[in-house]
């Protein structure tokens, strides 16, 4: 096992956290209104989250998330997560305190978010269970099964890493911005939201009238 097949895995884990999404956009908004710690504990929630599907691949478990009203469910339920989650934002600007902003939501909360838009998330379902399981196959094919767990946990390595820099960042944007500034972004942040939200629950109607 060569180093450079390591860090490609390292690598391919930050690439597929890297896009925006509702878990980013989410990270990005607390970061920048409660600092680090926020922040990376909405990755984190997303991340053990993400655990539980590599977790589901492994044990062969797909099959469950396959059937058709465990799936409408999840697009609706997950498009009610995210709503709720946008408008909450959007109608929470006008409480933003700079001086005292940190008192406002509790690492907790912020986990739990995290963790729930990702295990109500079909995308990142269709995700863990399409190019993951995909990637597995192709490495047990390869280089056989012993080194599956060592090639997860960098995968996993670079989503803690893109978690970490995410929140660094939004820490770094913070002591830069204004009270108008933050309020914008808190509004795009929940606008974001209301628009993965309104997807999915499309999605998830579609699919129980289809």
């Amino acid at each position: 096992m060569s180093i450079s097949i390591l860090v490609s895995y390292i690598f391919l884990g930050l690439t597929l956290a890297a896009p925006i999404g509702p878990v980013n956009s989410a990270r990005l908004d607390k970061g920048i209104k409660n600092g680090f710690w926020h922040a990376w504990m909405v990755g984190a929630g997303s991340m053990i989250a993400d655990a539980i599907f590599m977790l589901l691949v492994y044990l062969g478990m797909v099959q469950f998330l396959g059937i058709p009203m465990v799936q409408i469910f999840l697009w609706l339920f997950g498009g009610f997560i995210l709503i709720y989650s946008g408008v909450e934002s959007i109608l929470g600007v006008n409480s933003i305190n700079l001086t005292a902003i940190r008192k406002k939501e509790s690492l907790f909360k912020c986990f739990i978010t995290g963790f729930i838009m990702s295990i109500t998330s079909p995308l990142s379902i269709l995700f863990w269970l399409g190019i993951y399981g995909s990637i597995l196959a192709k490495t047990a094919q390869m280089n056989g099964t012993g080194d599956l767990l060592i090639y997860s946990c960098m995968i996993f390595i670079g989503l803690t890493l893109w978690d970490i820099f995410v929140a660094a960042l939004t820490t770094g944007f913070r002591r830069f911005l204004s009270y108008t500034s933050i309020k914008a972004i808190s509004i795009i942040s929940g606008v974001s939201l209301i628009g993965f939200g309104t997807y999915f629950g499309y999605q998830g109607i579609k699919a129980l009238f289809s």
